[in-house]
This record gives structure tokens, C-alpha cells and sequence, in this order.
């Protein structure tokens, strides 16, 4: 039977190749953006009892009540915005599935999406899957800010939506105020969605606030804000996730969610809440155990041949190679795990065309400081 594919530009995700000729190398795996330690014990205990407790049936289709309870607090206490819980918060299973969920309630065939490169692998599949086309717009190749006047000359008639990812992965720059406000000037004058994937939002270091499309009035109003419980809590096996929209936009995203997955891992959702009330501090602290983590990982690969890019938030180094290899960045993550033992992410796999010079790779540092050590003594010595 002849197959046509719907996604003719997917593979194998380059996640997946580069922990697998990790594994087959023997090599220190700093690719896939997970981390190697576990989260909260007290975590874990809460989601022991809840399965102890008889909590292992469907939850409600939109999330334990406790939950997007909690959720609605958290997010009036950090951003200023009061959410309702029953009608604007949806747990989700995982924030790949509350992306998803968002492009396919809104975007229709034949409309635009805005994305800006790099960007998140999952974007252009769930674009194209439902029907629209994702228009990519470039950051700055060096620090990886956004130049609105570019992005506003990609916005035409067909434009239905802009997709923004503050702290950004893979290169780790963040969104200021300034962004903000020229975000909702764009949407406002076009009347645009946006899409804002906030999945590293308590990762954000040197004493800044994460920058929050819901800290702003207007951009609330028209935005599907998504987070990651796998993010704060360091148990991404868990997929869970949610997504902050406006009553009608939620109404909208639910129609998918229900059908999708229609609900989320029920005893995890039940420890979440418990973890969101009774330790607040986890996530309030958290910027400040990934930043150590951050300098750490650059004080071990100084007098490296590898120049480090600034990293304003997430938990990635993005470091560029020209002084060891012209090769593509492809190429030199192939060279690194088999000859230098280390695996790495090529930045070009986050866009639509690279930059033709670009010689830049990504390193994950959620992992603890003794297979840093590893992975810097490894690289020091290329």
C-alpha cells in the first residue's frame, strides 16, 4: 500500500539520533534536554500516597479541580494575573500536547503561523498537521533577540498567530519588558493569537522576573500560555503540563484536549497540587540551582576551545565550535560522540535555514556536577 506522508520534511528527531549514538559511543550525554537527577522527594511520596489512596482513575477532562486550583493561585502570587481555575486552566499531558492542542483549536488551512528561529522541533509538525504553514523569522545569530520590525514585516492577511518561546530553547535568551510591549503592538494591530511555550519559566537567572505574556493585560487577553510541570519539578517521564488562555480561547482548546488525550496521568496531577501549596520555595529557588549549575558548567569549560554564548535562562549552553572545526554542525556532533565522547545538540536542527557560517552546538547542564565534569574534562581536551 502506497503511503503518502502528511509530514514529508520529519524524521527521526534529532534528540533521539544523538542519545542513541550516545548510547552506542559510550559518550557523556548533554543533548537531550532532560535532567539526570530526580525531583522532590516529598514529590514522589505525595504521588506514592495518592496512588495508595485509590487516585488511579480518569481525571476530570480539563484536570483535578486541586490542581488548576493551585495553578490559579501560583499565578496570580508570581505574574499578577487572576486566572479562573474552571475556566481558564487546563492540565494537559505534557506541554508538547498543550502546543499542540492551542495551534489545532485555532489555526485553520491556508493560515499563517509565526515562528521564530531557532525554535522548538514540535512547532512546524503541529502547524502543518493542522492545515496552516509556519513562517520563519530569524533572531539575531548572535544573541538571539528578536528584531520586531523583521517579525512585523512577516505578519500578512493569512497571518492567524504568533508562536514565542521565553526562556528560549535552545539558546537561553529571554524576553525583557521591551518585548512585551512590542509583542502586543504587533498582535493588537493585526488582531493576532499568540503562543507563548513559558516551559523554563522559573529558570531565569542574574536577578531577573521571567517576563510572562500574562503579566501583561493585553497579551493575556489573546494568548494560550503553556508550562511544564516536567521543567520545575526535574520529572519530565511525568508529562504533565497546562495551558492559561481566556475563557473562549479555553473553550476552544478544550474541544481538542478532550479528544487528544482527553485527560492526564491522575495520581501525578493530585502530587502536583500538593507540591505547588506545601513548597513554594522549590520553585522560587529554582533559578538560583540552575544558575550554579550554569556557572559551574562555563568555569569548567574555560580555556576551552569552545566560546560560550550568555545564557539569560532554560538550562542550555549554546557554545560555538568555529576554533576546533568548520564542519557543519551535524557533522562536528557526529565527530564529538564518537571521537571527543561527548553528545551535543547541532543548533541548526532548530531551523528552517541555518545561517551558512553558523557553527554553533548545544549543551544541556541539568545534570549533576559530577558528569559535567566529565563532559568538561572530555571537552577541554579537544
Amino acid at each position: 500500500m502506497q503511503i503518502e506522508t502528511k509530514l514529508p520534511k520529519v524524521g527521526t528527531t534529532i534528540f533521539t539520533v544523538m542519545s542513541q549514538l550516545a548510547a552506542e559511543h559510550k559518550a557523556v550525554n548533554l543533548g537531550q534536554g532532560f535532567p539526570d537527577f530526580d525531583g522532590p522527594p516529598a514529590l514522589r511520596d505525595a504521588l506514592a500516597r495518592a496512588m495508595a489512596q485509590g487516585r488511579n482513575q480518569y481525571a476530570p477532562m480539563t484536570g483535578v479541580p486541586a490542581l488548576r486550583e493551585a495553578i490559579a493561585r501560583k499565578t496570580e502570587r508570581l505574574y499578577g494575573c487572576k486566572v479562573n481555575a474552571d475556566t481558564e486552566v487546563t492540565v494537559t499531558s505534557g506541554a508538547t500536547e498543550a502546543l499542540f492542542a492551542a495551534i489545532a483549536a485555532v489555526v485553520r488551512t491556508g493560515d499563517e503561523v509565526i515562528v521564530l528561529d531557532p525554535c522548538y522541533d514540535s512547532y512546524e509538525p503541529a502547524i502543518e498537521l493542522n492545515g496552516g504553514r509556519a513562517v520563519h523569522v530569524a533572531l539575531d545569530p548572535e544573541d538571539f533577540s528578536p528584531d520586531w520590525q523583521r517579525i512585523a514585516d512577516a505578519v500578512t492577511p493569512r497571518t492567524r498567530m504568533i508562536l514565542v518561546n521565553s526562556p528560549h530553547n535552545p539558546c537561553g535568551a529571554v524576553f525583557d519588558a521591551a518585548d512585551l510591549d512590542a509583542l502586543a503592538a504587533l498582535a493588537r494591530k493585526h488582531d493576532l493569537l499568540v503562543l507563548s511555550d513559558e516551559v523554563y519559566e522559573h529558570i531565569v537567572f542574574d536577578g531577573a522576573a521571567h517576563q510572562s505574556v500574562l503579566r501583561h493585560e493585553e497579551l493575556a487577553a489573546r494568548s494560550f500560555v503553556v508550562s511544564s510541570f516536567g521543567k520545575t519539578y526535574h520529572c519530565t517521564g511525568w508529562k504533565v503540563g497546562y495551558c492559561i488562555a481566556p475563557r473562549a480561547l479555553s473553550a476552544e482548546f478544550r474541544k481538542v484536549h478532550q479528544y487528544l488525550t482527553f485527560c492526564t496521568f491522575t495520581p501525578a496531577q493530585w502530587a502536583l497540587a500538593e507540591a505547588i501549596e506545601s513548597d513554594p520555595q522549590h520553585y522560587l529557588e529554582l533559578p538560583a540551582f540552575y544558575q550554579a549549575k550554569r556557572d559551574r558548567f562555563r568555569e569548567l569549560l574555560a580555556g576551552s576551545k569552545f566560546r560560550l554564548l550568555p545564557v539569560g535562562g532554560a538550562y542550555f549552553q549554546v557554545a560555538d565550535y568555529s576554533a576546533l572545526s568548520s564542519a557543519d554542525d551535524l557533522a562536528f556532533c557526529e565527530w564529538l560522540v564518537k571521537e571527543g565522547g561527548v553528545a551535543a545538540i547541532p543548533v541548526s536542527a532548530f531551523y528552517e535555514n541555518p545561517p551558512a557560517q553558523q557553527r554553533l552546538v548545544r549543551f544541556c547542564f541539568a545534570k549533576t556536577d559530577a558528569v559535567l565534569g566529565q563532559a568538561a574534562e572530555r571537552l577541554k581536551a579537544l
